[in-house]
């Protein structure tokens, strides 16, 4: 298989997680000028150069080739080597912002309906419209990364850092700090289903960190303040949940798919309402 470039208007980031095999791993999505979409799996985000460091909501453009080692069909292998990320647009544009993430695509409103095609061809990302938010729940969950994890990860900086003094490795092994906590909404799709699912999304996580160090380190005040943003403004707004399966659990669990990324722009007016038949 050959790599081949592809523009790719990032529309989600989840939180990094430890891997034994590739580091800090951030699972990145988006869509092809097409509409389509499309997963970059494995991105080390912290490890790109800074200018590699795209934001959500900009355009990019990488070689990817078809990760076989994920059956999902939109899973893509990123050569980070060849990255380069557009200028991020100078102010925000939500109708912009609609017409590329809706383009030719499907805003699912049935759970089930979403579920039942996961299984049968494989569809692992999606958006999806609740039809009502009910609640935003907030779980302790452990505190640290895994122990056995994160030993394997500093034996292998080691190793691969012969010639550097002890401070440059440990520069190196920095971690990204686990969040304490797990966020989920639960909400009910048009048929009255109701449904509580995880958020796995970068923006929640720096939130917590941000609101807790404005906070000093109260923990109550920054899952309060989460709360508050992503539940009492949030509700107000046109919310839609960017989903996405693990690929653990896609053929497995009952409901495979986790919310990775929300989508709150205003509420759209009845002009532009009608103009959104045109995506």
């Amino acid at each position: 298989m050959t790599y081949e470039k592809k523009r790719v208007y990032i529309v989600v980031k989840t939180y990094p997680t430890i891997s034994k095999d590739y580091s800090e791993l951030v699972c990145t999505a988006g869509v092809l000028e097409d509409g389509s979409w499309v997963r970059l799996y494995p991105v080390p985000f912290r490890k790109l150069d800074f200018d590699q460091k795209y934001p959500k909501y900009t355009w990019i453009e990488v070689d990817a080739v078809r990760n076989t080692a994920d059956f999902r069909p939109e899973t893509y292998r990123p050569d980070l080597s060849t990255l380069s990320v557009d200028t991020k647009p100078k102010k925000v544009d939500w109708n912009e912002r609609r017409r590329i993430i809706f383009k030719n695509k499907k805003v699912y409103t049935e759970l089930q309906e979403l579920i039942d095609k996961a299984k049968s061809d494989g569809t692992s990302l999606a958006v999806f419209k609740p039809t009502k938010v009910l609640d935003f729940i907030v779980e302790p969950v452990e505190r640290d990364w895994d122990a056995n994890k994160l030993a394997i990860l500093q034996g292998l900086s080691q190793q691969l850092n012969l010639f550097q003094t002890a401070e440059e490795i440990e520069q190196e092994f920095k971690v990204v700090p686990k969040v304490p906590y797990k966020f989920s909404y639960r909400f009910e799709d048009e048929t009255g289903k109701q449904s509580t699912m995880m958020i796995e999304d970068w923006e929640i996580g720096m939130l917590y960190f941000n609101c807790l160090k404005r906070a000093k380190g109260d923990e109550n005040v920054a899952t309060t303040k989460v709360r508050e943003k992503y539940y009492d403004d949030f509700i107000k707004k046109d919310l839609h949940f960017f989903l996405g399966t693990t690929k653990q659990f896609h053929n497995v669990a009952p409901n495979p798919f986790i919310i990775i990324g929300a989508f709150y722009p205003p509420m759209p007016s009845a002009e532009q309402q009608v103009s959104l038949f045109d995506l």
